[in-house]
């Protein structure tokens, strides 16, 4: 197989009447609000006549068109019919501002976006800022002919090094780099998701996995998807997470596999026993960043379990903690599979000592070490190089790895606070304070000090009914000192209404406070530095 098209076809040939995309029942929905669902041969037939359609207007290899569709189900046939072209597809966050929106366009140099209608104001007023002509289509007027894309498709036929998108990342500082992703990349993250095995087997023909992240995310749109494409499976598209009809949708729509996000399972656990959350046939679900204090009260209460796994949007391929014993009580993601090295690394790119924290670097086994993985970054060669240095993946996640090959998440390199010498990953703050009852949501970021040079600040979004108070915050500085070592306790806490976050939920740290802001400086910051001594 050459293309994602081509492994549809495929697919479709041999399982026409199955399921291939779903999406659930909500009445408040602009869109299907009774659900729906496509078999492979309906699916084969609307993506004949879309191709038609961008065939016809001239659209072909080397092409790029911007799809704002937030979670239709209609996004992979407009996806696959320009795959079918070697057209390359840009998705748009629908969360993302005018400014963003812009820069995005620009960068990709996209020659059509297709929107919905409730959007076409805005991706008009984009378009009327951009540096080249954007025409914009929107989506429920796609009409039979759509505006000349002007320059000439690329001469031959789409194959294996073809793009297929341009993936913006979703980074909490600079500009998001856009990840150029192939054929190639595509079905090689859906195989290797078939491949996996353990907790993680795939039923061919038989699986429906529910997905909640949006189709900008690698997850829903490449791994999930190609998975269940090439083992002619359906992937089910709700258009949000819903905790207090989770379960309901999952048994309405028989799913057998889930997604998740670490925000998912503490939601469904504060939620009121109900019928439908022992009457569903989940096998297994797949995701990343569950409290280890809540793993295995989850998989008790619902009864499968949930594999933890790493990946990025640059690696399409995941390390997954699919094999018994999970060590569900850790931070524990696995091993690599048979395909893929790691080392574990300093900042001078020598390795550590089994159990000591490092840079994680990654890369294909083979003549090929970028096998699989993103063909670079769009118009950043150099970030591409730097990304790529000694022929390694640098991740830029922190991560200890036993003496028996597992692997366990630490933080992200760029979540440490350095505190008179000490290297404090966030991430282990975050989770002593979430496991608190009264945090709801909680972000811990490096604030400038005087003396130490950095210092630990929390930033908490408490429970309903619990006092945004000192005597809380004096509270919570005691439940994280009785479990942490006195340098990695909070210097500072402050209390916040909310965290800002990007589309899949995560944390944008820099957009807490503004850039020119001191957050030590901020009403309602708390200090607590006098208290953090050493034990006598």
């Amino acid at each position: 197989m050459t293309t994602v098209y081509k492994a549809f076809c495929q697919t479709a040939d041999k399982f026409p009447d199955n399921a291939f995309l779903c999406a659930p029942a909500y009445a408040k929905r602009s869109y299907h609000p009774d659900g729906i669902e496509f078999t492979y041969a309906e699916a084969a037939t609307e993506i004949e006549r879309i191709k038609a359609i961008y065939e016809a207007s001239g659209f072909g290899h080397g092409h790029r068109i911007g799809f704002l569709l937030e979670n239709r189900p209609e996004y992979f046939f407009h996806m696959l019919a320009a795959n079918a072209l070697g057209v390359s597809v840009v998705p748009i966050n629908p969360d993302y501002l005018h400014d963003e929106m812009l820069y995005q366009m620009d960068h990709s140099e996209a020659d059509l976006v297709v929107t919905i209608r409730e959007r076409a104001g805005d991706m008009k007023a984009v378009a009327a800022e951009c540096q080249k002509p954007l025409p914009v289509r929107i989506y429920e007027e796609f009409g039979d002919r759509l505006p000349d894309p002007g320059p000439a498709p690329m001469p031959g036929a789409p194959d294996l090094m073809s793009e297929v998108s341009l993936l913006y990342t979703s980074g909490t500082t600079g500009r998001p780099k856009a990840c150029i992703l192939t054929n190639d990349y595509y079905l090689t993250a859906g195989q290797a998701y078939i491949d996996y095995g353990g907790a993680l087997a795939i039923h061919e023909g038989r699986d429906r996995l529910y997905n909640p992240l949006p189709l900008f995310h690698m997850n829903a749109a490449t791994v999930s998807f190609i998975c269940m494409m090439l083992s002619g499976g359906c992937q089910i598209i709700p258009d949000r997470f819903p905790p207090t009809t989770w379960w309901q949708e999952v048994v309405e729509t028989h799913a057998t596999i889930i997604h998740y996000l670490g925000v998912v399972p503490p939601m469904l656990l504060n939620q009121p026993k109900n019928e439908f959350e022992k009457a569903h046939s989940v096998r297994f679900g797949l995701g990343a960043g569950v409290e280890p204090e809540l793993h295995g009260v989850f998989e008790e209460r619902y009864g499968f379990p949930l594999v933890e796994v790493w990946g990025m949007s640059e690696t399409g391929r995941l390390i997954c903690n699919n094999f018994e014993p999970r060590q569900i009580h850790t931070r524990a993601f696995g091993r690599p599979a048979s395909d893929l090295e790691v080392r574990v690394v300093d900042e001078q790119d020598r390795d550590v000592p089994a159990n000591a924290e490092g840079e994680m670097l990654i890369r294909c086994i083979g003549d090929d070490p970028r096998r699989g993985f993103f063909a670079g970054y769009f118009k950043n060669e150099a970030a591409t190089a730097e990304a790529w240095k000694g022929g390694w993946f640098h991740t830029g996640d922190t991560v200890r790895q036993d003496e028996s090959g597992m692997l366990y998440f630490v933080d992200r390199k760029k979540n440490i606070i350095r505190r008179s010498g000490e290297n404090i990953a966030a991430a282990e703050v975050e989770a002593v304070l979430q496991a608190h009852d009264d945090v709801a949501k909680i972000a811990v970021i490096a604030v400038p000090d005087e003396l130490r040079e950095e210092e630990v600040m929390a930033c908490i979004v408490l429970m309903d009914g619990a006092a945004a108070s000192k005597a809380t915050a004096e509270k919570l500085f005691a439940h994280a000192q009785e479990r942490l070592a006195y340098f990695k306790t909070p210097g500072w806490i402050i209390f916040l209404d909310d965290l800002p976050t990007t589309g899949t939920q995560k944390i944008q740290k820099t957009r807490i406070f503004g850039a020119d802001v001191d957050p030590r400086e901020q009403p309602g910051a708390h200090d607590f530095r006098s208290l953090k001594k050493k034990s006598k």
